[in-house]
Formats: structure tokens, sequence, C-alpha cells
């Protein structure tokens, strides 16, 4: 519920800090004395559009705070399917603060956008004003009502529902994917036919490239290794000049003489011997090599022609042998499918048709639930319109089934019908319900569903348009029932719904040389009579209008004991 309502700078208000309680919430005051004021407050902190004028003048910027305490399970489920994680009590704050030329909005201290105080404010609070009760005309808003009527057995069967809607426009989407290729699939056929059997002629192995590029390069500086190879050759045991295996036997010969004398030159001798082993068998090696080194111009040409092959490959099919493997693939499974499509479509027909079957019997099975639950509610709604000073109101719900109609939500339309008068017949609150009409039956349908709605927080502006005596009597009961079930919060100028508070504020203008201010204020018991005696009597509250203030409070203490 609404815990606590905090401006500061907005429009006449200078400052207000207000704390709401469960049942009934009344505001009351004299006309121009800001109650419109409340509600803008509250919309801005609900993510409403800011307008700057709505600043104070001489102040720097307007300030809204709304704290609210969340005790529904299912409100603090949908909270958190939004990412909005209330604090340890279940407390949370929306804040907004406007300033010329741009407004913050914060949640639970946390900088949010406007959208985001909008998605909890859906959860958390509900406001009825004009435009809410003109929703009424909406059939859309009809639908949504019954829904909410319905209940658990409904929801959970719509949660079904949903799921096969969406796996039948996926299958008509790829149905219609299918028949689009159909149009097209010959001449794409014959690309990926072409495209496969050119990868497929290549005959191209994984690491391929990697070894024609190095043997390519090795045939291509053949030449260069010969020559290197040659001077390597020489520099350790050509003939013709002094060499690495010279040099060492003259050492060995030095080592060995010199070991006639000292035995301990006995290691370095063997290490220069292993050292001649090793450039003797490093020299044949080169030589060997030489010897074999020539290049194979068919094997040249073989190589260079097969790197031409692959890189062309790669420029149409991928960076890679691999890239190249894996797009072939690709098209062989494309073929494949192309290879009995008719078939393929047939499948995919029947899938379609499948979902199509169960997707109507789901339909159908919430339309019977609608149906048998429209019934109840009409005669409920019938009851509470009764009661709301309706005497010859009729009122029906009409559930039609219509397989064009298709959604997530079934395949129904739901229209409200109602006639107001003796002898005229039903027809769409289009054409029948006034404004003020408008307001006492929406007031009708939140009587009945307060037990299914979940949102624990109501206001209601302008419920008592164009009603008076007895129909705002009428009025003040329905109030008192919802407030059983919910916080409601309304905006009221007459005695009848004021008598009704559980708890009851004061909306004054004040005036002075320098300013004018709006204050709301908390009354007592004595305050509540005080202002019911106004609403009754105007300016001059006489002992009989405090009399009759004191009777309509007990009349309404006496109405919510039942």
């Amino acid at each position: 519920m609404l815990e606590r309502l905090v401006v500061k700078n907005v429009a006449l208000m200078d400052e207000a800090e207000v704390e709401f309680s469960d049942g009934l919430n009344i505001l009351t005051g004299e006309t121009g004395a800001g109650k419109s004021i409340l509600i803008d407050s509250i919309n801005l902190a609900l993510g409403a559009k800011a307008d700057k004028n709505l600043i104070r003048r001489g102040a720097e910027y307007a300030y809204v705070e709304l704290v609210f305490s969340v005790r529904s399970e299912k409100v603090l489920q949908q909270l958190k399917e939004m990412e909005i994680f209330p604090e340890e009590d279940g407390k949370v704050i929306l804040q907004r603060r406007i300033m010329p030329g741009k407004s913050s909005c914060r949640l639970n201290g946390e900088t949010v956008s406007g959208k985001t105080l909008k998605e909890a404010a859906s959860v958390l609070i509900d406001i009825h004003g004009q435009h809410e009760h003109q929703s009424l005309l909406n059939e859309k808003k009809h639908l949504e009502v019954l829904n909410l009527y319905c209940g658990q057995p409904l929801s959970s069967l719509m949660e079904e529902l949903s799921e096969v809607y969406i796996k039948y426009r996926e299958a008509e989407k790829e149905l219609q994917l299918a028949m689009e290729e159909d149009a097209a699939k010959d001449r794409e056929i014959a690309l990926a036919q072409f495209e496969l059997k050119e990868i497929e002629e290549a005959d191209v192995k994984e690491g391929e490239d990697m070894e024609l590029e190095e043997e390519f390069r090795r045939m291509e500086n053949i030449k260069a290794i010969g020559q290197s190879v040659a001077l390597a050759f020489h520099l350790l045991g050509g003939y013709e000049q002094e060499n690495v295996q010279t040099l060492i036997g003259r050492a060995l010969k030095g080592v060995g003489d010199a070991m006639d004398y000292d035995k301990a030159l006995d290691t370095a001798m063997q290490q220069l011997v292993q050292a001649e082993e090793l450039v003797r068998d490093a020299s044949r090696f080169l030589q060997h090599y030489a010897d074999d080194l020539e290049l194979d111009e068919q094997q040249y040409s073989y190589t260079k022609d097969r790197l031409d092959t692959i890189n062309k490959l790669k420029t149409k099919y991928g960076n890679s042998v691999e890239e190249i493997l894996a797009y072939a693939q690709e098209k062989a499974k494309f073929l494949n499918k192309f290879e009995d499509f008719e078939q393929y479509k047939q499948e995919l027909s029947e899938k379609k048709e499948a979902l199509y079957q169960s997707l109507c019997t789901l339909c159908q099975k919430a339309h019977d639930v609608r149906k048998t639950e429209a019934k109840v509610l009409q005669s409920k709604m019938q009851e509470a319109l009764l009661e709301l000073n309706f005497p010859y109101a009729q009122f029906e719900i009409e559930v039609v089934g219509d397989e064009k109609n298709l959604s997530k939500t079934g395949y129904d339309r739901v229209s409200f019908l109602i006639s107001l008068n003796a002898g005229e017949q039903l027809k769409p609150l289009t054409h029948v319900a006034s404004g003020g009409e408008l307001s006492r039956i929406m007031l009708a349908l939140k009587t009945v569903l307060a037990g299914q709605d979940e949102i624990e927080s109501l206001i209601f502006d302008e419920i008592d348009a164009g009603i008076s005596g007895k129909t705002a009597w009428k009025v003040s009961e329905k109030l008192g029932i919802i407030g059983r079930e919910h916080q409601v919060i309304c905006i009221t100028h007459l005695p009848q719904i004021a008598a009704m508070a559980d708890h009851h504020f004061m909306i004054e203008k004040q005036q002075s040389a320098e300013r004018t201010t709006t204050t709301l204020t908390a009354l007592d018991e004595q305050g509540m009579l005080g202002e019911i005696a106004r609403l009754l009597g105007g300016d001059v509250i006489t002992d009989a209008v405090m009399k009759n203030a004191q009777e309509l409070k007990e009349m309404a203490i006496q109405t919510k004991q039942y």
C-alpha cells in the first residue's frame, strides 16, 4: 500500500508529508484548494510527463516521493520479473525531481528511467479518474476485466495457450519461408550445386594449404638454399681451403703431443674426437643434401596450381580450408532439404495444422471458462449496479469466439452491454453511459473484482461526478466495501462519501500578502465531523448541521460493520 507521500514545491504546495493507512482514506477541501495538485504530484512520481510549470514560483525544483509497503507475494514476484527489488521490509520508494529543462527519477535510491517508474506503478497503484473511466468504452478493457474475474482457472490455461500460440506463429512463419524458398529454389539449388561441386572437386584437406605453402616456399628458394648449403659444406670439410675438419685435426695433434707429458688432457682429447665425428657427419649430410638438391619442375607446377586453386576457394567460401569445408557442409545440408522439398513442406504444413488444432482446443476451453464466469460476473454486476442506484439497469457480458481473432489470450471478443432505463434494449457502453454513469459502473466493477485485484492501492478521483443524495450514499458504501480488501484513497466533495472515511485529510489553501500555499492535514475524529458538516452546510455550521454530520458518520460506522 501507499504509506507516505512527500511533496515539495509543486504548484501551490510548499512542503507536505502525508502518511496514509489501510482502508478508506478520504481527502476533501474547498474548490480550488489544490486537490488536483495532489493527483498531479502522485502521477509525477509514477513517471508522468514532467511540466516545468508545476515548479512552485521562486523554487529551484519540485520534488515528489512515494513510499509503498508491498505485502502481496504476487506483486513482489511481478516486481522481481521487472528486476525491481524491494528493501528487506518490503518498501519501494519512488522519487521524482523536476528542474527547468530536466528531471530525474529514482527507485529505492537508484537512478532509473521514467518508463521504469511507470512499470513499477502498474503493479503498485491504480488511479481512477475521468480518463480511466473512459477506458471502459474500449472493448479490450472488457476482456481484461473478465480475464481478471476468471482468476486462476483461466490464467493457468492462458499460460499454456500463450506457449502454443507462439509455437503456432513460428510454424506459420517457417511454412511461409518454405513457400518463398520454393518460389526461388531452382536458382538457389543450381548455385548451391555449383558451389558444392567446385569444393568437392578441389578435394581440399584440413591443413593442406599450410603444407603446400611451406613446400612452395622451399622450391621458390631452392637456388639460395643450394648456395647456403654449399658454403656450409666447404666451411666444414671442403678440400680446397682450410676448413673446420683440418683445424680440428691440427688441434687433435697438438693435444695428442701434449698428452705424452700430461694425462689430464684426456678429457679435452675425447671432446675433440667427438667434435671431429660430428663435423664429419654434418659435412657428409650436407654433401648428400646438395647432390640431391634439384628443382622438380613438375612438382613445382603442381604445388603452384594447387595453391592457386585453394586461394580461389578462400576468396569465395572462407578464409581457411576449415571454413571452406564448413561452407560445403552447409550447402550439402541445404541441398538435402530440397531433395524432397515437397515432403518437407508437407511436414511443416502438418505441424502447423496440429498446432492450430491444439490452439483452437485451448481457445475453446478458455471460451467456455469465460462464458461460465461471465454469467456469474454479470449477475454480480447487476446487483452492484442496483446498489449504486441504477434501479432499472440490465447488464450483460457478450463473449463471442472468432477463429479469425487468434491471439495469446484466445479468440474471444468480449463486450459489456447495458441498459440503464426501463424498456430500453441492451446496447454497448459506448452508446449508453455518460461520464458520471461510467464512473459508477467502474466502481461497481472494482467492488465485484475486489478479491481478485492484486493491486493494493486504489485512488479514485471524480468518482462522485454528477451524483448526490441516495446515489452518493450508495457510492460511499461501495467504496467502504473496496476498502476492506484494498487501500483506497478518494478525493471527494460529497459528505456521504466523506463520512465513510477510515482516515480523513483536509486540503486547504492558505493566503497571505506574499504567497499562497496549499496544505494537507490529517483530521482527528472531531475534525472529521467538522469537515463533514462543512460539506453539508457550507460556511455557517449550525448545531443542526453538526448533528446531521454526527448521524451521517454513525450511519457509515454501522454500514461498515456488516
